[in-house]
């Protein structure tokens, strides 16, 4: 770890620009500051968090640990090396030498070999996830315990909070195969034990992420319990409350539902892989490219910020975490060059929840809905990219014709960076991300993409750091051809030879000077990863109770039901509904569990409607996502509030207004699937190619209209009736109705006719 945990990597820089950093960083998801907390506890939990990210590395590679060479199993080398640990741990003792940071490394190391070696490295799905459920109490009652707790007592607690969840884990993990043949059955230990776990995960959520959540799940558990005592149709046959325990606590319904399984496996690998990304320089090679491309341009600051932000989204699906990362700089960069703190803040924030829908990366959600709907992760990529781009392509206009309002320019050419001097020297870590789409694309799962990505990233760490040591040019090329063509034969061999190239790259790099530093980074990006995905897994975690509530009781088909009826009299009107439904409960809760709530409810029913199952499922994603935009609670908005010094409300209401094709976007794909690349029936080949075109076309003269009349620019200032024209436009191309899109097009017309006589007329009167 870095000596000081409450300082970052590095301190950002741009174009020779200083950015200043708060003192105490919080992250604005869970309000903690970054690293373990001091003493020996904090290093304890350290070890824990990386003992956690190598526990699901290991089951992602699905490295067989029972398999055998020269008559010895993995698992035996592993046993013989921890205990070749543990002597070394005791002969530094007896020497009085430092030995408390081995023994706080070797426990956690020691429990995380023993849980894969019991079921030869290849565990059941539902251990899988019981143990991942169990890790992210343990890391996050310990976190709790390190800066939420004052007073001997808390502290226990939360240290008692975080063993407990943990052992739940392990109940699961000792009794598998009697809970396994017993599957229906409850016993009293086990009724304890479910309660036990429903509870703990309440009170840790409660306390990293707020009330809202555990709140909503909380109503459908009492649901499930209360329920039949509601009229009718609100009512069920009633269930007992070791049925609900059962299914809740117990199998793969309530709290180790698709969710957890999705966090297990897919969220908390591509996790990992931004972490390391971030620490092989991925942000300033991301920075530097958008300084050296848009830094100079009328606005520049604001769309470096925008174009940053897009390509941070690549790799990271958190547009909270965005917004602190690149906002850190760009907010003040903005201001500094003449936009309002709140629509600085308003930009951030657009821009950075836009990386939740750009692939190929994209947010959790988009793992969770390839498991739920049952389709390949590249079909969901496919139906983002163009709604991605339209997005981002907004942003950018708005923060144009803001620039043009205001009379805003660019920073110096002198000051920037070169963008393609950062890709000359900076190209190779583009190559991670290369293979990453490629894998995705041929088919490959993203289980087996995100881990080839993963390896190939500490591959580029490891091996630039041995690298550097090499003095001759040729040879340095011969050892990276070298260690390309040995990474290559994973293709043949399997993902072994990725984990055989990782691991001899770290023992030579423990063997040179400067390679321990590289080693550690490493160590920091482990633990990093783990930190970084409790919100997220234990989210997954929480909402399982309401899907749990769904199978059950089939609460489900009520709200359907009321909806359908809406539905077939008015699809706008059923697709309103869905949209507010998201929104309010985007407002108290992250984009996952609201994702994965209304999804369960409102997606069946626009399928129902006719409308195509990406698209449905999109639709609800969508506006999970622009509810961290939506006042009154806007969670990106308030996130740039600190870095913008302005309120929450104003950046919020300066989001929306920028986000506008967030808004519009999901319905145009609604009524017209190609523009999300969906297949469209009775219509392939060319005739396909053209309405797509078409679709997109119109989508993008839409949002330029609806940037037009929200900023109230275009080529000059624009009269209120012109906004209103160009409003009613934009709105006319959306609503897909008879002639909407004939009267759409003669209004934009009209509007940008008279627009540019009016501004030429102005010039001439200027100039005479």
């Amino acid at each position: 770890m870095s000596k000081d945990e409450t300082q970052p990597l590095a301190v950002p820089d741009i174009g020779g620009i200083h950015a200043q950093t708060p003192a105490v960083p919080v992250d604005p998801e869970h309000g903690l500051p970054p690293g373990f907390g001091a003493g020996w506890q904090g290093r304890l939990l350290f070890w824990i968090a990386v003992a956690f990210s190598l526990f699901q590395i290991a089951t992602a590679f699905n490295v067989p640990l029972d398999h055998r060479v020269a008559g010895v199993t993995l698992v035996d080398g592993l046993r013989l090396t921890m205990a070749a640990w543990a002597v070394a741990i005791l002969v530094q003792g007896a020497r009085s030498r430092p030995w408390l940071e081995m023994l706080l490394a070797f426990l956690p190391m020691l429990v995380v070999v023993e849980l894969l070696a019991r079921f030869g490295g290849s565990l059941p799905n539902q251990i899988l996830r019981t143990l991942h459920v169990g890790f992210l109490c343990l890391v996050a009652g310990g976190l709790l315990a390190q800066h939420k707790s004052h007073g001997r007592l808390a502290v226990f607690s939360a240290w008692a909070l975080a063993g407990i969840g943990f052992a739940i884990g392990l109940y699961h993990w000792v009794l598998y195969e009697e809970l396994v043949a017993r599957a229906g059955e409850v016993t009293p230990a086990d009724l304890v034990v479910g309660i036990t776990a429903i509870t703990v995960l309440f009170v840790i959520c409660w306390r990293f992420m707020g009330p809202a959540l555990p709140i909503v799940s909380g109503l459908f558990l009492a649901y499930c319990l209360f329920g039949q005592w509601l009229p009718a149709p609100l009512n069920h046959r009633g269930y007992s409350l070791e049925q609900v325990i059962e299914h809740m606590s117990f199998g793969t319904e309530g709290i180790y539902a698709t969710p957890t399984g999705v966090s297990a496996t897919f969220i908390f690998l591509f996790i990992l892989f931004g972490s390391f990304l971030e620490r092989a320089g991925m942000i300033q090679l991301f920075t530097d490219i958008a300084m050296g491309l848009f830094g100079s341009a009328r606005g520049g600051p604001a769309k470096v910020a925008v174009f940053s932000s897009g390509l941070m989204g690549t790799i990271s699906g958190s547009g909270v975490a965005n917004v602190v990362s690149t906002g850190q700089f760009t907010i003040p960069l903005m201001k500094r060059f003449g936009y309002r703190p709140a629509f600085a803040g308003g930009v951030e924030a657009t821009a950075s929840m836009g990386g939740q829908i750009m692939p190929p990366v994209m947010g959790a959600v988009a793992f969770i809905m390839a498991e739920t709907i049952d389709v390949p992760y590249a079909d969901i990529v496919q139906a983002a990219i163009v709604p991605a781009i339209l997005y981002y392509t907004a942003a950018f206009l708005a923060v144009h014709l803001e620039a043009g309002k205001r009379g805003l320019v660019g920073l110096p050419r002198e000051e920037l960076p070169s963008a393609g001097k950062a890709l000359a020297t900076k190209w190779y870590l583009i190559a991670p991300l290369a293979v990453l789409v490629y894998l995705l694309f041929s088919g490959y799962t993203p289980l087996f993409s995100g881990s080839v990505g993963l390896a190939l990233t500490v591959v580029l760490i490891l091996g630039g750091s041995l690298a550097l040591g090499i003095g001759p040019i040729a040879l340095r090329v011969l050892f990276w051809v070298g260690l390309g063509l040995l990474c290559a034969f994973f293709f043949w061999y399997g993902i072994l030879v990725m984990v055989g190239v990782v691991l001899l790259l770290v023992l030579a790099s423990l063997a040179t000077r400067g390679g321990t530093e590289t080693v550690a980074a490493c160590r920091e990006a482990l633990a990093d990863g783990a930190r970084q995905a409790i919100p997220v897994g234990v989210a997954c975690a929480v909402v399982g109770l309401v899907i749990g509530t769904m199978t059950l009781t089939g609460v489900g088909t009520i709200f359907g039901n009321a909806v359908v009826a809406v539905g077939e009299k008015s699809l706008f009107l059923a697709l309103v509904l869905t949209m507010i439904v998201s929104l309010i409960l985007g407002m108290g809760i992250p984009t996952i569990p609201n994702y994965i709530i209304t999804s369960s409810i409102a997606a069946p029913i626009l399928l129902k409607l006719g409308v195509p199952l990406i698209v449905s499922h999109m639709f609800v994603f969508y506006f999970g996502i622009m509810a961290d935009l939506t006042p009154p609670v806007a969670l990106a908005a308030f996130a740039a509030a600190p870095i913008a010094k302005e309120s929450g409300f104003k950046i919020s209401f300066q989001a929306v207004k920028i986000a506008m094709a967030g808004f519009v976007i999901p319905f145009m794909a609604v009524y017209d699937p190609a523009l999300m690349l969906q297949p469209v029936q009775g219509v392939t080949g060319f005739a396909y190619a053209l309405g797509a075109a078409y679709i997109i076309g119109k989508a993008l003269l839409a949002i330029t209209l609806w940037g037009a009349a929200t900023i109230g620019f275009l080529k000059r200032d624009m009269a209120l009736w012109e906004r209103a024209l160009a409003a009613a436009a934009a709105a006319s191309l959306v609503l897909a109705l008879p002639i909407t899109d004939e009267i759409g097009f003669g209004l934009a017309a009209l509007l940008i006719g008279v627009h540019l006589w009016r501004a030429r007329t102005a010039d001439r009167a200027a100039a005479a």
